[in-house]
């Protein structure tokens, strides 16, 4: 079994939002913070890391992101702010 992390990157408090999966999150959210991924979360700067999950098994990660992918934008909104009302970079806390 393999852990992993489903996380919200964004460009701005209440800014456009990305969902994504990975197995190594400091890693991961490095690259979207450098711009070294192409895509969508480059493409609108989402850069701060303001919400992930962890979880034992990869499979488990994937299955939450799917979920959150479905999820209305107001209830991704919702789930940050509960965790993490001043929208901050969490990139930090990953160290």
């Amino acid at each position: 079994m393999k852990p992993g992390y489903v996380y919200l990157m964004a460009s701005r408090r209440n800014g456009t939002l990305y969902v994504g999966v990975t197995s190594g999150l400091p890693a991961r959210a490095y690259q979207h913070r450098d711009g070294l991924i192409d895509g969508f979360s480059k493409r609108y700067a989402c850069t701060l890391l303001v919400w992930y999950e962890a979880h034992d098994d990869i499979q488990d990660a994937r299955q939450r992101e799917l979920q959150l992918k479905k999820w209305k934008r107001a209830w991704k909104l919702d789930l940050i702010e509960r965790s993490n009302p001043g929208w901050k970079d969490l990139y930090e806390t990953l160290f």
